[in-house]
């Protein structure tokens, strides 16, 4: 953790950083408007972030991120491009979900480069396996949109494959969905596809 993310966490983390609960959001006061709302799992060090919550003004986003460096860094962002639609939680995404989560409350779901865990042995540690799977099912509503990205092939079939057994979501392509405009391109998947790196997209709607 740098002293910068650091002081960003002191100093804009009681404006933004919303504590864990075992009690469900109420979105409209938390960000004193009604609009959309979009939970993001697994922010990283928030460069995408920002600014799809920059680009798309509209709606409300809600950010989960375990690691502290990447809260400091996201609220780094935040200041500097003067969001009001962002919050974060720094908590462990499944106890967000059931605890805080409405259901049938979200227009999106947004997962990242999720932790592949590549070793066979650690599979069962995969985040995105049928229960939580449907559990991000009921948090949307009808006509909301889960979307996931992976570069890991296996972990992208993986997830295809569990996601077209869940009778409450329907996909959006015939097998992986081209990237929506609306996920911006990080500098590290450009490079990774210079590399010959593949990156995966899928997109499933609740029915």
């Amino acid at each position: 953790m740098t002293p910068a993310q650091q002081h960003a966490i002191e100093t804009l983390g009681p404006q933004f950083c919303l504590p864990f609960r075992a009690s469900l959001l109420d979105f409209d006061t938390v960000f004193g408007r009604r609009a959309p709302t979009v939970l993001e799992i697994g922010f990283g060090m928030g460069e995408t972030t920002a600014r799809i919550a920059a680009e798309q003004p509209e709606h409300n986003f809600i950010a989960i991120e375990v690691h502290a460096p990447g809260v400091g860094s996201l609220l780094q962002k935040i200041e500097g491009a003067r969001l009001t639609n962002l919050h974060l939680i720094r908590h462990d995404a499944v106890d967000i979900v059931e605890n805080m989560i409405a259901p049938a409350s979200l227009s999106g779901i947004h997962v990242f480069f999720p932790d592949p865990w590549p070793k066979k042995r650690h599979h069962k540690r995969r985040l995105l396996q049928a229960p939580f799977l449907h559990e991000l099912a009921l948090r949307l509503r009808v006509g909301g949109y889960l979307h996931i990205a992976t570069d890991w092939a296996e972990y992208a079939e993986e997830v295809l494959l569990t996601l077209s057994l869940e009778p409450l979501l329907k996909n959006s392509a015939t097998h992986f969905a081209p990237r929506p405009p609306t996920r911006p391109q990080t500098k590290f998947e450009t490079r990774g596809l210079r590399l010959g790196h593949e990156v995966f997209d899928l997109v499933f709607i609740r029915v």
